[in-house]
């Protein structure tokens, strides 16, 4: 088992932890507010199953059915995610306002306040380990699984601070107005990964990795490695990056030639792209491209594509 595996392990039985916990610090306090910490568990608990399970099958190698490989579920976990941490995020809400029209109760807030503050600093630990494995391995599971637990982190000290002016202050109303902000802002944390994950199944181009692959291609040119470039193209499928793209070469190479030139290209990219998996896929063409596909019909992508020389 790799690092990603076993962050992904640490985070499923920590999710356990945090079920177990905030569940129980629920039923000492009767607190709406550390009620709608809990019910985040739940859906955390559900949405990180998801998550391990497309960890597991993202790392699939290509097959037959699927010859461009698995990496695209990571992209609808991500989803899933937001959905599930958009669902909890209703009835925190709903549950917060029926409590604040019939009037809240709480008791026992200082052993709830002191096992929501401890479970807050194991999820603390527990984000930053996965965005950082996440980010090192270039997984987006593994990065929203962790944006997820922070978001849980930050949502439990938002709860602790609220409870203790309440139990500073005997304003039990404050108990249900903190649920509903800390609901707000798990439903923005949900827009944000189901953003990102609309982003990712529609293969938008990263504008950075674009920049890169512009600036190596348009340095070939110039070094006469290749004669010129165009119809470039490139999608990132969770920790791979696919290019394609067409390289124009003087008439008189031999296509020996032209071929070897075309892999000195690729190892630019390579080299550039060294922690990710990149697959390229190039098509070689003479110089005089307009001429030899005169009477053809223009190529699809031929004026979006950026860096065309």
């Amino acid at each position: 088992m790799d690092a990603r595996g076993w962050a992904m392990t640490a985070s499923l039985l920590v999710s356990f932890l945090m079920l177990a916990g905030k569940t129980t610090a629920y039923l000492l306090t009767d607190s709406v507010a550390i009620f709608s910490d809990a019910m985040e568990s739940v859906i955390h608990l559900l949405a990180t199953g998801f998550a391990a399970f497309s960890l597991w099958y993202s790392l699939r190698p290509a097959d037959h059915g699927h010859p461009y490989g698995h990496g695209k579920i990571a992209y609808f976990s991500s989803g899933f995610e937001g959905g599930l941490i958009m669902i909890a995020a209703l009835i925190i809400l709903y549950s917060a306002i029926q409590d604040l029209i019939l009037g809240p109760e709480v008791e026992r807030l200082g052993l709830g306040l002191l096992i929501t503050g401890g479970l807050a600093m194991v999820n603390l630990g527990l984000g930053v380990t996965l965005i950082r494995v996440g980010k090192t391995n270039e997984s987006v599971v593994l990065i929203a699984n962790g944006k997820h637990v922070l978001t849980d982190m930050w949502t439990s000290i938002g709860v602790v601070g609220g409870l203790t002016l309440v139990l500073i202050t005997d304003l039990v109303w404050l108990d249900p107005v903190l649920a509903i902000l800390v609901a707000l802002n798990i439903l923005w944390t949900a827009g944000t990964l189901i953003r990102q994950s609309f982003s990712g199944l529609m293969e938008f181009a990263d504008t950075a990795d674009t920049e890169i692959l512009i600036d190596i291609l348009s340095e070939a040119a110039t070094e006469k490695t290749i004669a010129g470039f165009h119809q470039l193209r490139h999608r990132r499928v969770n920790d791979r990056l696919f290019v394609e793209y067409h390289l124009l070469f003087p008439e008189q190479l031999t296509v020996a030639e032209a071929h070897q030139r075309s892999h000195e290209v690729e190892d630019r990219i390579h080299a550039r792209f060294s922690r990710r998996g990149v697959i390229v896929t190039a098509h070689l063409e003479p110089e005089k491209h307009d001429s030899a596909h005169e009477g053809r019909p223009p190529e699809p992508g031929d004026a979006l594509t950026p860096g065309r020389i």
